[in-house]
């Protein structure tokens, strides 16, 4: 088979099975499971697919970004107690980021009407704090995206670039000890990138079913990551793991 013909094969199997671990590749294709891996980084790098420990993931899983209504759905009581704690790291007079999740909008909605200022890409998040007289809202403006209900593009990343703020929560798609926090939509990754970029402190708030995962674009590696907000159900021996980077990590109970 020629290094061609391989390439599109394993682009087939991957797209038709969602996923695959390396070693079936190597018998399909009939070649080392070191060859397997070397074309595996190659068709990552053409963004043909998403390497993954041990295999590969679709590329078209990933790019799916899932509506804001389905989202507000799913694993709605982890996130909620996420957000109640994250919360209570705010303190008053912060100069604030939150992103267009679902556990920024609980966040929202739990806020206190303290003297606040939060910069956000939701609107969601916006129309919740619009109830808060004594919060301070700036919004970034940018291109709508319906599925998200949220502001991206340039003119959002470039807005969040002029201003500071003490803390920014931020969610993801994907948690990974090796790769750092990323997401499946593109746009939505570079938003949180300018978020991160612009906080002295940066808050993970994600629950269980994100982590040991990785999505299309790499949010931030750990470096740029100070604290983790999880839920009871994630594992802890992976956030023991995590807490070795160094980076400090709440567990809920």
């Amino acid at each position: 088979m020629l290094l061609v013909e391989r390439f599109k094969k394993i682009e087939q199997i991957v797209n038709e099975r969602g996923s695959i671990r390396v070693t079936e590749l190597s018998q399909l294709c009939e070649v080392t499971e070191e060859t397997i891996r070397k074309d595996l980084d190659r068709l990552e790098s053409e963004g043909k697919l998403i390497r993954s420990h041990g295999g590969a993931s679709s590329i078209q899983i990933e790019l799916q970004e899932i509506p804001y209504f389905e989202r507000e759905t799913e694993h709605m009581e982890e996130k909620k107690q996420i957000a109640q704690a994250a919360v209570k790291f705010i303190d008053k007079e912060d100069c604030i980021a939150l992103d267009a999740s679902t556990t920024a909008w609980y966040m929202a909605k739990w806020l206190p009407d303290l003297p606040l200022t939060v910069l956000t890409n939701s609107i969601k998040v916006l129309i919740e704090l619009s109830k808060k007289p004594n919060v301070k809202v700036i919004a970034t403006g940018g291109i709508l995206s319906p599925n998200s209900l949220s502001f991206v593009g340039p003119l959002a990343v470039n807005s969040l670039s002029q201003y500071h703020v003490d803390k920014a929560f931020i969610s993801c798609k994907g948690v990974h000890l090796d790769r750092g926090i990323s997401e499946s939509n593109e746009l939505q990754a570079l938003v949180k990138q300018s978020m991160i970029s612009m906080a002295d402190e940066v808050f993970l708030v994600a629950d269980y079913s994100k982590f040991n995962a990785q999505a299309l674009a790499l949010v931030a590696p750990w470096h740029k990551i100070h604290h983790v907000i999880t839920d009871p159900k994630t594992n802890t021996d992976y956030l023991e793991k995590l807490r070795k980077l160094p980076v400090q990590v709440t567990q809920l109970t």
